[in-house]
């Protein structure tokens, strides 16, 4: 069946927007609940689940044999995509997830959410400099307005934490170097799709091999996970917890390779920035939570935003498709609109 360009980019962002709200309820659940009875040195009951590397591990190797899976059951074209490619890309992302669970330790996460916001900028910038792609000004000034609506909308006030003066910087380096490897994934995927257009599954099956096999590597290395597998033991209830993160995280990385191999990583960073803007949203309409003024300038700018790009796509569709001969095929990647 062929299901219209739009309608696939909103099955797409719908996909990555449940999946994931489904999957940080679940998330928290298993890293600020405790498990067992027992009383710890600071006075609380129960312990913490602790383990990043075998969570994240955990969730690459299940996305690995979803992927697999799917394509056993539908088989597609050969993959042509180089092996360096795949083994380049798993790296950059895994460094950017880790950059960021590190930054958590001497920033607040209010700005750990401002600073992850500004993604599509460096996917944006470094998918001209390295991925060769190209965009026209209104689409650079429709990210940058998404983003700035994104940082308006979900920035808090915070008391000035308490951490020396020495480690003050190191949180906001550790930000930079997540975005930047954020880029550089983006750009590299965008090198992908030039090259092979691989299918989303294969991207899936391909980076979560890579990753499965960097993160066993650091596990063994640092230890964590002969630790992580004795709290298992201990308490055996976390797996339910860890199925149903990894169930969750498999279908949101399929529906966010989907589209990556559809609509490129820009769109795809757009969507994963915004997914927290609308959580944030639907979550005050529905509750009745009242927004201060900087946050309704927020959603506005968001909103106004997706309607002038998806507008101005629309204008630029047609155009092209004015002018091309008839049986010409596909539009041009470069002419694809960011929201179609």
């Amino acid at each position: 069946m062929n299901i219209p360009e739009q309608s696939r980019f909103a099955i797409y962002a719908l996909g990555i927007f449940f999946a994931y709200f489904l999957y940080g309820i679940v998330q928290e659940k298993l890293t600020r609940g405790r498990y067992g009875d027992q009383v710890q040195p600071d006075g609380n009951v129960g312990e913490r689940y602790t383990y990043t590397l075998a969570l994240v591990w955990v969730q690459c190797l299940c996305n690995y044999l979803f992927a697999k899976g799917m394509l056993a059951v539908k088989p597609q074209k050969e993959d042509t995509t180089k092996t360096g490619y795949y083994a380049a890309s798993s790296l950059t992302y895994l460094l950017a997830m880790v950059s960021t669970n590190m930054a958590l330790r001497w920033v607040p996460y209010p700005t750990a959410v401002v600073g992850k916001s500004a993604k599509p900028i460096p996917v944006m910038i470094l998918g001209v400099l390295i991925g060769r792609k190209s965009y026209s000004w209104t689409r650079y000034a429709c990210v940058l307005t998404i983003v700035l609506g994104v940082i308006l909308f979900m920035f808090k006030e915070s008391k000035v934490s308490n951490l020396p003066a020495e480690t003050t910087g190191l949180g906001e380096l550790l930000l930079f170097l997540s975005l930047t490897m954020d880029g550089l994934t983006g750009a590299i995927q965008e090198r992908m799709r030039a090259a092979s257009a691989p299918s989303g599954q294969q991207m899936m099956l391909s980076m979560n091999y890579w990753s499965t096999l960097m993160l066993g590597a650091a596990m063994i290395g640092t230890g964590e996970g002969m630790a992580f597998i004795q709290f298992a033991i201990r308490h055996s209830e976390v797996w339910l917890h860890l199925s149903m993160i990894a169930l969750c995280g498999a279908l949101g990385q399929l529906f966010i390779f989907l589209m990556v191999a559809s609509f490129g990583p820009l769109a795809c960073s757009v969507v994963t920035t915004t997914r927290k803007f609308f959580t944030v949203l639907c979550s005050v309409l529905l509750f009745g939570n009242v927004l201060i003024a900087r946050q309704w300038l927020g959603a506005l700018l968001v909103f106004a935003a997706l309607f002038i790009d998806m507008i101005y796509g629309k204008k630029q569709h047609s155009a092209a498709a004015s002018k091309k001969p008839p049986g010409e095929g596909k539009l041009k990647e470069e002419q694809k609109k960011l929201t179609s």
